[in-house]
């Protein structure tokens, strides 16, 4: 959409790389996950790496802070909060998977606050901080309309929309501050497939749309001031707010459906 959108997109590879690096520094890159399911009793930090301290960018008006995520009464709250840190005058959440995972199905139950200029996002990641292309598979939900969320894949950086920030729209059941909607994809080596409270919403088949590397799982909730055009003005919130997370899995492709509310027992 803008040069600003992609330097964001770019940020995802240099701002957040101080985190990832600790996340490598732990383990092998590419030390692929098994299938798991997170009900979040607990914030697993065997599992989990939370950003704290830095920022992805300028145009990012928060420093991430592992003060706003926390797992409570079975919900991972993933938050934002009008509270300075570090240089920014907030503070917001993001984590993600020590471990990359393999083609499947990535799927979480979750709800958004609202609010212009923020974004609520659940999507899989990896990028050159791991020696890798940038490869990507997002659902965002842009919180100034909650009716909505976009789609879309990067693979080596390109986005597969053939334009950062052109992702595919797609209407929600309801509104996600209303109540919590399932998100999942299937991602097998010549397909991707998104699906909103189980009903299929997409399918991507063009090789280029297709990421070819294992992926960590992440969550996040960041504000702008400058992405106007993309995120709208942004309007502080005057509380701290939350996406909550009520689970997240991965089933390996090949593998049966492991619980109730996933979109594997529903084919």
């Amino acid at each position: 959409m803008t040069a600003k959108i992609a330097n964001w997109r770019l940020a995802k590879v240099l701002g957040g790389a101080a985190s990832l690096l600790l996340v490598v520094a732990a383990g092998p890159a590419f030390a692929q996950g098994t299938s798991f399911f997170d009900g979040f009793d607990s914030l697993d930090l065997k599992r989990w790496y939370v950003s704290d301290g830095w920022a992805n960018g300028e145009f990012q008006n928060c420093t991430w802070s592992d003060d706003v995520v926390r797992a409570e009464g079975g919900v991972l709250n993933v938050g934002y909060a009008p509270v300075p840190a570090g240089e920014r005058d907030n503070s917001c959440g993001e984590l993600q998977t020590r471990q990359a995972f393999g083609h499947g199905t990535f799927e979480a139950r979750l709800k958004t606050p609202s609010g212009s200029g923020l974004n609520a996002a659940f999507f899989t990641y990896i990028g050159p901080t791991q020696g890798v292309p940038h490869d990507e598979i997002d659902f965002e939900i842009l919180l100034r309309n909650t009716s909505e969320v976009q789609t879309t894949t990067f693979v080596n950086g390109v986005s597969g929309d053939g334009e950062v920030g052109s992702g595919e729209h797609h209407e929600l059941p309801y509104s996600s501050d209303s109540d919590f909607i399932d998100f999942a994809v299937t991602w097998t080596p010549d397909k991707i497939d998104f699906y909103i409270n189980k009903e299929l919403v997409r399918t991507m088949t063009e090789p280029h749309t297709i990421p070819t590397n294992p992926m960590r799982v992440f969550f996040s909730l960041w504000g702008t001031d400058t992405l106007t055009d993309w995120m709208g003005e942004f309007e502080r919130p005057v509380e701290p707010i939350a996406m909550q997370v009520d689970w997240v899995a991965f089933t390996a492709l090949g593998e049966e459906c492991a619980f109730d509310e996933s979109v594997l027992c529903a084919q």
